[in-house]
């Protein structure tokens, strides 16, 4: 019988955003209550900005990626992220709109989940997000994307994205 069973853990690679309020602010909170109520920070990424993408009549966006150590699954840091995101104000009115803070799973170790309406990973669209693919490759450029089988520097290097982001 094991009394000590180790906790398994995985890392989480979330992506950070927000184009309200206190931009620099909302990401470093978020940051600080994932630590706390998520798993142990492993890097964080520089802050980029970014115009709008998807609704472009709206305020640039900043946003960070992260590696969270946990021992949660995916589907309880997705639940945290979205408890956080309320705790800090935010308040979802329409798709890819304005917001104080955005905490989005891109990858959870080296997982394929797909459960209907409610969590996709890795995320579907980050392959084609130069916002997503910039922050990330900074922290974790030799990650494998556990479906397209390709670096994300790999992966980075060659997005056709052309929205322009600026390291701050």
């Amino acid at each position: 019988m094991m009394l000590n069973k180790a906790l398994e853990y995985t890392t989480a690679y979330l992506l950070l955003g927000g184009n309200l309020g206190n931009r620099e602010d909302n990401l470093s909170q978020a940051i600080s209550l994932i630590a706390v109520q998520i798993g142990e920070i492993e890097a964080v990424s520089s802050i980029y900005e970014t115009a709008a993408w998807g609704k472009e009549d709206q305020p640039a966006f900043l946003n960070q990626a992260i590696s969270v150590k946990t021992h949660f699954t995916a589907l309880e840091v997705l639940r945290k992220a979205l408890n956080i995101e309320q705790s800090l104000g935010r308040v979802r009115k329409e798709k890819w709109g304005e917001r104080l803070i955005d905490i989005d799973l891109i990858l959870f170790g080296d997982e394929v989940i797909n459960i209907e309406n409610l969590l996709q990973v890795p995320h579907p669209h980050m392959q084609v997000r130069k916002f997503v693919m910039a922050p990330l490759a900074e922290i974790a450029p030799h990650v494998i994307h556990p479906v397209l089988g390709q670096t994300v520097q790999s992966i980075y290097e060659n997005i056709t994205d052309v929205l322009e982001i600026r390291k701050l």
